[in-house]
């Protein structure tokens, strides 16, 4: 067995929703649903959230998981992405406690329905490759890449894939090339790719397929209804 730590990165402030990772979504703070999903996982050793935010810390605690220390202001910005915040945890867990998994889980708190089956399938399938750097979370697109379009600078449209296709928006649907986008449900990392090559993914990145109908995260306001009514909120 593997050790592997589940970290969930949760910061204090938001753009789109307010305290989003605090927002009831079935009954419970959004980042709670997270928290038990990697508890429900028969794979995940210890899980762990890293935030700047009081308030959160006290709300991960009491949901099971373990915030041992705080993260520092500077790393809690919008700005700010996740492989440095993904660096101090490992380096602090490191320093403090002598402590180094084997994997590292990446559970974004936006994401309230994963099934712990996943979260078990996706590490053992990092485990099991010898060559790959991390895994990602996919599904198909709801719009195809083959029928999106720049505007260019004389005003027409201009095909992004046309390296692919000289007219790819005029293929059948059954035509088009299997394509898939990060869906932000589950990472996997090992924690060389963080600390030795200095990415979240490095350069060989296995894919781990979702259907996109399963597939909730919210970023906005709309998103935010729409996850409650999936889940069975009345509206």
């Amino acid at each position: 067995m593997k050790e592997v730590l589940a970290i969930i990165p949760a910061r204090g402030g938001s753009k789109g929703i307010k305290r989003k990772n605090l927002v009831l979504v079935a009954g419970k703070p959004l980042v709670v649903h997270s928290i038990e999903h990697a508890l429900g996982s028969r794979r995940v050793s210890r899980v762990l959230v890293s935030t700047e935010d009081e308030e959160i810390a006290a709300v991960a605690r009491a949901a099971g998981a373990e915030v041992p220390f705080l993260r520092p202001h500077l790393l809690a910005g919008d700005e700010v992405l996740d492989l440095p915040v993904f660096e101090h945890v490992l380096q602090t867990l490191a320093q403090q406690e002598r402590y180094t998994p084997d994997l590292v889980l990446h559970l974004r708190p936006t994401v309230p329905r994963r099934k712990p089956e996943w979260i078990d399938d996706a590490i053992d399938l990092l485990a099991k490759s010898g060559r790959a750097d991390s895994l990602r979370s996919v599904s198909k697109p709801a719009q195809h890449p083959y029928r999106v379009f720049r505007i260019g600078a004389d005003g027409f449209l201009d095909p992004v894939m046309k390296h692919e296709h000289p007219t790819p928006y005029l293929l059948r649907r059954q035509d088009q090339p299997a394509m898939y986008h990060y869906n932000c449900v589950i990472d996997v990392t090992r924690p060389a790719t963080i600390l030795q090559q200095k990415s979240m993914t490095g350069d060989r990145i296995l894919p781990f397929i979702l259907d996109p109908d399963e597939v909730i995260d919210i970023d906005t306001p709309r998103d935010l209804m729409v996850a409650r009514f999936l889940l069975g909120e009345a509206p």
